[in-house]
């Protein structure tokens, strides 16, 4: 399904539904920068916000989204454990802190920040647990490659709803991603405008001019069409507003493929050394 606007959802492997564009909020300080962002966001339409213990910044999230006054009903709040809270009991403490600084009772998204070794089998257990007590509505992973996913298999009672990875035109994990579609796991791109590096990439540039639409708008177009959520991070109220400025125009087939074959394997993090 492709969506038409920005209150559309993808609806997960365990039937929870999740918007296919979300704010995301790395590197943004916890004051005011994150708040005003998260409510504008909110403000115009996002109902997914994206942080993680890591970001440093969740308590000011929780700011954000109680003075926007949405309901919480209908937000989508993810966050993440990092990997020095990784282990069963030390996960079920970082999600309290968690819950604690944005202030909610629950997360629609709990995710497993990296696959540490040793360590992520056992935060899995403590996720799964989380999640069979409704603290969590679905929980997934991050940075996870094929290798991490089938490993996890051997002892996880639930599959992951969703595996967040950096995917944008220069590193699109094509067998990552069919292994995930194979398992029902929906894949989320982080990243998706390259940091900012889009514009560098010619052909996006072309699109742009073609349809009147910047190089991120062009990318999250082609995330969606290819059925990739996808969380851009900006604090430019401009930017927020234009990257859900993408439900009014559609890449061709051949469009599609064109952007599908830049693939240079240039990536920002490896979860193999990380």
């Amino acid at each position: 399904m492709i969506a038409k606007n920005i209150s559309d959802r993808v609806e997960l492997n365990n039937g929870v539904l999740m918007p296919w564009i979300g704010l995301g909020v790395w590197a943004m300080d916890n004051g005011k920068e994150v708040v005003e962002s998260v409510k504008y966001a909110l403000n115009i339409g996002y109902r997914s916000i994206d942080t993680a213990s890591l970001y440093a910044n969740e308590k000011g999230v929780g700011i954000g989204l109680k003075e926007s006054c949405i309901k919480r009903e209908d937000l989508f709040i993810t966050s993440k454990v990092w990997n020095s809270e990784q282990g069963y009991k030390s996960t079920l403490k970082a999600f309290d802190r968690s819950l604690k600084k944005i202030n909610t009772d629950y997360l629609d998204l709990y995710l497993i920040h990296w696959p540490v070794e040793g360590k992520y089998k056992e935060t899995w257990k403590a996720l799964e647990k989380l999640y069979e007590e409704k603290l969590i509505r679905a929980i997934g992973v991050s940075n996870f490659m094929i290798d991490h996913l089938e490993d996890l298999f051997t002892t996880a009672n639930v599959v992951p709803a969703v595996n967040q990875i950096e995917f944008h035109p220069y590193l699109t994990h094509k067998e990552l991603v069919k292994y995930c579609e194979k398992h029902l796991i929906q894949v989320e791109a982080y990243s998706p405008i390259m940091q900012g590096k889009i514009g560098n990439v010619k052909e996006i540039v072309e699109l742009g001019k073609k349809y009147n639409k910047s190089p991120a708008q062009i990318v999250l177009r082609w995330d969606m069409q290819n059925e990739i959520i996808a969380i851009p991070k900006s604090s430019n109220p401009i930017r927020i507003k234009e990257n859900s400025e993408i439900f009014d125009f559609e890449l061709t087939d051949s469009e599609m493929n064109l952007i599908n074959s830049i693939d240079i394997n240039s990536k920002f993090g490896d979860p193999e050394n990380s």
